[in-house]
């Protein structure tokens, strides 16, 4: 009998799974291709060239152009970097955020939890994306930059240029946390009541110290998951708001926004439609079969039939 580690175990049932295994790939050229946006794009993103408007793939421009003669191809690779970047700040808020919550629901219960579970269970019947949707059409997204200080503004307009993209972000993690909380919780109540933590507890360790790093560290494996899966989630949800206009603007590069091109130009340009309709596709199917190899490989239950 082998005695693997965890990790390897993990690893060796991760490279099995092809499915998960292109799905690390594709995940893994994403970020690349975002990365090198700048040394991998043929043009500028913005860089109107009136002579080729509106033309079909070619050689010159591979996904060819739009309606102000700007290439596709370069305005879906700076477009990436937008989307990753929206599926990566909104969901490690949300992760952050259903973390707390879990914990101390799990941790405490009795009517922390029954005010934290009752509350969870509102935001639930809420539907999400019309939540988000009310938030985007009410809120002025260069309101709540204005009481930042300005080292904080100058940063936000380097890194993030638009201030209406940190506004997805925010509003998207706020209202993505409840299925992270609701899995915390669950792994706290089993957690809580192990040997090591009933000892913890008896050598006199805080509530602090406890829930940190005793508990939550055993805990984090279906968070991992969930954030890996929600991801993909953040992508659509910031392509879709982008596609009815109250996502990110332009003339700043989105998937969501040349697919609106695409609507407006369906009967003559069905390149727009295409390429960032099949980028959105492959994007959250990457995630998606990342995702769900991670959970089968980090599965215990299956561990001891690969250690045999």
């Amino acid at each position: 009998m082998r005695t693997d580690s965890p990790g390897s175990v993990f690893w060796r049932r991760f490279k099995r799974n092809k499915l998960a295994v292109a799905g690390g790939i594709i995940v893994l050229l994403l970020f690349v291709v975002a990365a090198l946006a700048p040394i991998v794009s043929p043009y500028k993103p913005n860089e109107i060239d009136r002579k080729y408007i509106l033309m079909p793939p070619s050689l010159a421009h591979p996904f060819g152009t739009d309606d102000l003669g700007r290439d596709v191809l370069s305005r879906m690779i700076y477009g990436s970097k937008i989307s990753l970047a929206v599926g990566f700040v909104s969901v490690s808020i949300a992760t952050f955020i259903g973390l707390i919550v879990g914990a101390v629901a799990g941790y405490y219960g009795k009517w922390i939890e029954r005010i934290a579970m009752r509350f969870i269970d509102i935001m639930l019947t809420i539907p999400t994306f019309f939540l988000i949707l009310a938030v985007m059409a009410f809120m002025d997204p260069n309101l709540w930059v204005t009481y930042l200080a300005p080292e904080v503004q100058r940063i936000l307009e380097v890194v993030i240029i638009d201030p209406n993209i940190m506004t997805i972000m925010i509003v998207i993690g706020l209202t993505g946390w409840m299925g992270v909380a609701r899995l915390v919780r669950a792994e706290f109540l089993s957690v809580k009541e192990r040997d090591y933590v009933m000892a913890a507890r008896a050598l006199g360790a805080s509530d602090l110290r406890i829930i940190f790093r005793h508990i939550l560290v055993n805990s984090m494996a279906p968070v991992l998951v969930s954030a890996v899966l929600g991801i993909a989630g953040a992508v659509l949800v910031e392509s879709a708001l982008s596609f009815l206009g109250i996502g990110v603007q332009p003339p700043t590069p989105s998937w969501g926004n040349i697919l609106t091109l695409g609507k407006d130009n369906i009967e003559i340009a069905w390149w727009l439609s295409v390429f960032p309709g099949l980028a959105i596709l492959v994007t959250v199917l990457g995630y998606n079969l990342l995702g769900e190899g991670i959970r089968d490989s980090i599965d215990p239950r299956l561990w001891e039939s690969d250690r045999t």
